[in-house]
């Protein structure tokens, strides 16, 4: 199947990447700068991945985003809080319907590639804050794009039953260069190892028993994880 793949740069979706590369024929991948405070981490690895896999790689800008939306995610937010996961003030860094915004202009932009796939690397342990990487909105959103495309474009979701310590071993087994991924929320040009996604990311390195490739300002203990 010909694919274009939602690349952000982080070490979901670059996995994504390479496994769809193994799997379907990819004709692009298609990563959005929409002022958060590590789009300029990110990007720049999302790059050097499909450069690595001759993928053609554009990049949408959606200034919008940054200018009207609420969250402490974009430049326009406050601080980014340190912690698990899954804690309650982690909804700080929820944009709102992003990934309904940027599915939406996926659909169109595969559409216009010739794919018949889009991928997207949303993961059971987005479950707890992200309401729409949820099954009942990803579902929904596969049926809208499906039906409001000519080719009906399928969401592939290969992730969705699988959480981000199952990523890092399949990303390990497909050679990913992890050290080329990028996941703090601060951005910067080092990872801070305590705000969530560093905590997200070092917790799955260490129960995948993969050695962590990454460069933390620190590296407290774990948090634990709140209760359910």
């Amino acid at each position: 199947m010909k694919v274009c793949v939602l690349l952000s740069g982080g070490m979901d979706s670059v996995t994504a990447l390479h496994h769809a590369a193994r799997e379907h024929d990819v004709v692009s991948a298609l990563s959005f700068d929409y002022g958060s405070k590590h789009n300029a981490s990110e990007i720049p690895c999302a790059q050097w991945h499909a450069a690595q896999l001759g993928v053609p790689h554009t990049v949408i800008a959606l200034p919008f985003v940054n200018e009207h939306f609420a969250s402490d995610l974009l430049q326009s937010g406050g601080d980014i809080p340190d912690g698990h996961y899954a804690e309650e003030n982690m909804k700080r860094t929820v944009v709102p319907f992003r990934n309904g915004i940027m599915l939406s202009i996926a659909a169109g932009f595969a559409e216009s590639r010739g794919a018949e796939g889009l991928v997207i690397a949303a993961h059971s342990g987005d479950h707890a804050i992200y309401p729409d990487c949820r099954e009942p909105f990803m579902q929904a959103m596969s049926d809208a794009i499906r039906l409001g495309t000519y080719v009906e474009i399928e969401v592939l979701r290969p992730f969705i039953q699988t959480d981000k310590t199952g990523i890092a071993r399949l990303g390990a087994e497909l050679a990913v260069d992890f050290a080329r991924t990028w996941s703090c929320y601060k951005g910067g040009a080092t990872h801070c190892g305590t705000c969530g996604t560093c905590v997200e990311r070092r917790e799955a390195f260490l129960l995948a028993g993969i050695a962590d490739p990454t460069p933390y300002l620190a590296t407290p203990p774990l948090p634990a994880a709140p209760p359910c």
